[in-house]
């Protein structure tokens, strides 16, 4: 990179925004584009650092006069403006990318369809009670651009989405984590798995034979990649159906990590239950041994973590009644996991906007564990027709409130209300932690 370069960057968010600080900071000429409305803070920082943008529309010409153009990961690559940029042999490159560019301290990244917030909190969690001088980046926190333009952490815990890693072209983890692949995002992918398949193992890219790997052993996706790919980097699979060859298993209710000096600890002395938070805890540990963690610092750290806001969050039990916050579940296999983790009859709040959800691989947990559905959305004719054979009590709601109502009477004593929607929430709300936000006023106002 040299000085003067000038550099477009398309969309204001944290991303973006970030971007633009290390690019002036790095002494290029940043121009931010963003063709909706930006945040008044973030045009204030823009301001204050004089780097000039715009909102409401791209101008053309003046983006594709850049050197190089770094895209927010919420703008598809069959956008017009990116097709002609590449067609100009203009580089398009992702934030985390631009960034990566910028520091050499050791970077942790993780990615999968589900699991990725929960595990880089659980990491950054271990180093930093470990004390270890740690950040988090990517989907969460500040964005790693602007972390860069300091550079003062000595460990960055990365979470990566598809969009981002759609991006990323030399960047390379020092350790890199895949937690699972299911069906996600297919719109952006053409409606071709493989697509997906193959934007999730970019974590792998420009692993070398120091690296690190650890992935999900029993996601059948992932081992079928495996041995279609040579991945150079020390492989550190889990699982929690097998051991031979793993780095982290359960054995007996123990999960293991067999890196010496070998780490043994209670499933139910983890801080989050289920299935799917013992996968996250397996990697979470392996990591954590990489990095030479005292065995005693890992497993309080398994045990005293708190999860992330809307994750299948404890809200409150209002005589006798648990209730239980999981709006980030956007997803059909989000919700599974939940489901999968509760251990009590309950009532399910489910729906919103559908993204050709395929209800049909949570109908055996439906009839094991919902005693009733409570369906919140404009459209909840798919969800219905699903779930109309399995539960008997099936209501719709219009709002946060009337969907809590329902739920507090059809629950009782000793059993469980989990929103866990399976679906994304513009419908109704504003994003998925406006609707956890409501549901979570609502439940506290019974």
């Amino acid at each position: 990179m040299t000085k003067n370069q000038h550099i477009a960057i398309l969309g204001a968010g944290e991303s973006g925004v970030g971007a633009a600080l290390l690019a002036k900071a790095k002494g290029m000429i940043p121009f931010v584009s963003d063709k909706g409305a930006i945040k008044p803070s973030y045009q204030k920082e823009l301001t204050e650092n004089q780097i000039e943008f715009e909102a409401g529309a791209h101008s053309e010409e003046r983006i594709l006069s850049a050197d190089l153009i770094v895209k927010s990961p919420g703008i598809p690559e069959k956008v017009e403006l990116v097709r002609k940029a590449l067609m100009d042999g203009i580089p398009v490159i992702s934030e985390i990318e631009f960034a990566g560019r910028y520091t050499s301290k050791k970077k942790i990244c993780i990615t999968g369809s589900n699991g990725k917030t929960t595990t880089t909190m659980w990491i950054h969690h271990i180093l930093k009670q470990a004390g270890l001088n740690v950040s988090m980046a990517g989907n969460i926190g500040d964005s790693l651009a602007r972390q860069v333009v300091e550079d003062t952490a000595d460990v960055y815990v990365i979470e990566l989405s598809s969009f981002q890693l759609d991006g990323m072209f030399e960047f390379k983890a020092d350790i890199a984590i895949l937690l699972n692949i299911t069906p996600d995002h297919l719109d952006r992918y053409d409606y071709e798995m493989q697509h997906y398949v193959n934007s999730k193992f970019r974590i792998t890219q420009n692993l070398q034979e120091n690296d690190w790997f650890i992935y999900n052993a029993d996601d059948p996706i992932i081992n079928k990649e495996i041995e279609e790919r040579n991945i150079v980097a020390q492989l550190a699979p889990f699982s929690i159906t097998k051991e031979k060859g793993m780095a982290g298993y359960v054995n007996n209710n123990q999960i293991i990590i067999n890196l010496k000096p070998i780490v043994t600890m209670s499933i139910h002395d983890l801080s989050l239950k289920g299935k799917h938070n013992t996968q996250n805890s397996l990697a979470a540990g392996i990591t954590a041994k990489i990095l030479d963690i005292r065995k005693e610092n890992i497993r309080e750290s398994l045990a005293d973590f708190q999860n992330v806001e809307h994750r299948l969050e404890f809200v409150a039990k209002v005589n006798g009644i648990e209730f239980i916050n999981d709006s980030k579940a956007t997803n059909v296999n989000a919700a599974w996991f939940a489901l999968e983790s509760m251990s009590n009859p309950t009532v399910w709040i489910v729906g919103g906007v559908d993204k050709g959800n395929d209800y049909e691989t949570l109908l055996e947990l439906v009839k094991g564990q919902v005693k009733a559905i409570v369906c919140l959305g404009k459209n909840n004719e798919k969800i219905i027709e699903a779930f109309s054979g399995s539960v008997d009590v099936i209501a719709e709601a219009n709002s946060a409130m009337e969907a809590v109502a329902l739920s507090y009477r059809f629950a009782k004593n000793g059993e469980t209300v989990l929103l866990s929607p399976a679906c994304a929430s513009f419908d109704l709300f504003e994003s998925y932690e406006d609707r956890g936000a409501q549901f979570k006023t609502c439940v506290r106002a019974l």
